[in-house]
């Protein structure tokens, strides 16, 4: 990408490449001699109904004002509000995002949108995620999962700072505010910098065009969460947003807490590339490497965070539909023993966050 200050990363293969091919094939095998598509299916038409009603029901029983008078009704819609909010990020936009829910782009891209309903953007979150997260993960100064802006130290590879001691302690609290900062001000930022870098070229974008778009998205998003109740309700304005504020803290901990004990754990291997930008490995063990999985028998809780819980999967195989990973999980952990490659696991949620606590703990030097 001559002329901007984007630097690509290079995998060098070596005698790695075999798990990738072998991996590669034998999901590709699954599908064929199964006659299954790699999108979704009725499953995943389910939560595509499912989860944005848990959003905007509970919103449209808030703007009747029925609930007005009783701020612990008030306050539980909001609540639950952040369910379905979660839920359309974690089991609906995700997989659109990817392009796996329908085999029509048209499709995966309508849904996607309910990104912007949520207060997001889709092409920040499509270069943030999908390009420099799944291309790069955990790689510093690419992956910006892991860049905290230095607030937290989520790689052996960032500097240290004097309060990183406490941040297995502060975490939880400025997780909840993740979502809050992204929907305020946040995909400003970025998109700026996502034009600084030459990324919005990639995506054939125009920073103008887009910056437009962005700005009349969440001009609309604010004005029907926030102002609009404000007009309708009988309660005192700052209670809409102590109201939309608490929704995103919930939202805002649990899309961090599904995410970070995937990469950011003691087993993670954080490889940076060499003076020539290289890393010295195949890009599919890179992602054995950097990934775990957690709670692979918990079938409710899979259904909820939109089978991100079955992260190894979906990092190898990011455009096949997340209904479909506990059965190739089976094939790629079978695989990876094959190649005596390691394949990380947790075997619950509560687990997985324990090795998260204890990985901030260690980077706190």
């Amino acid at each position: 990408m001559e002329g901007t200050t984007f630097k690509r990363v290079k995998f060098v293969p070596n005698d790695d490449r075999d798990f990738g091919v072998t991996v590669r094939k034998r999901v590709r095998e699954y599908f064929k001699s199964n006659n299954i598509s790699r999108t979704g299916d009725y499953r995943m038409w389910i939560k595509v109904v499912v989860f944005p009603l848990m959003y905007l029901v509970p919103f449209g029983l808030l703007l009747t004002n029925w609930f007005s008078d009783n701020l612990w009704s008030f306050y539980g819609l909001w609540l639950f509000m952040a369910l379905g909010v979660a839920g359309c990020g974690l089991g609906i936009m995700h997989d659109a995002c990817h392009g796996s829910i329908s085999t029509k782009k048209s499709v995966n891209d309508l849904i996607g949108k309910v990104l912007n309903l949520i207060g997001g953007y889709v092409l920040n979150w499509k270069i943030q995620h999908n390009i420099l997260h799944h291309t790069y993960t955990n790689i510093d100064g690419h992956d910006e999962d892991i860049d905290l802006e230095g607030l937290m130290r989520f790689s052996p590879n960032q500097p240290v700072r004097f309060y990183y001691r406490f941040q297995a302690i502060y975490a939880w609290f400025l997780y909840g505010f993740m979502t809050t900062t992204w929907v305020i001000y946040k995909d400003f930022l970025r998109l700026i910098d996502y034009h600084k870098k030459g990324l919005l070229k990639m995506q054939n974008a125009r920073f103008g065009v887009e910056m437009f778009k962005l700005t009349i998205q969440k001009i609309l998003y604010f004005a029907t969460f926030i102002v609009l109740p404000i007009i309708v309700l009988d309660v005192a304005w700052w209670h809409v947003i102590l109201g939309w504020l608490s929704m995103h803290f919930v939202v805002g901990l649990i899309l961090t807490t599904v995410f970070t004990p995937a990469h950011v754990v003691p087993s993670s291997d954080f490889s940076q590339p060499d003076e020539e930008n290289k890393v010295h490995t195949d890009w599919a063990r890179h992602q054995m490497l950097n990934t775990s999985n957690f709670a692979p028998k918990s079938r409710i809780f899979s259904w909820y965070v939109g089978g991100l819980n079955y992260q190894i999967e979906h990092h190898l195989f990011p455009n096949i539909c997340h209904v479909h990973h506990r059965k190739i999980s089976k094939i790629v952990k079978k695989t990876a023993e094959e190649f005596n490659l390691p394949y990380y696991s947790q075997p619950t949620f509560l687990a997985a966050l324990i090795s998260h606590a204890k990985m901030l703990h260690k980077l706190r030097k």
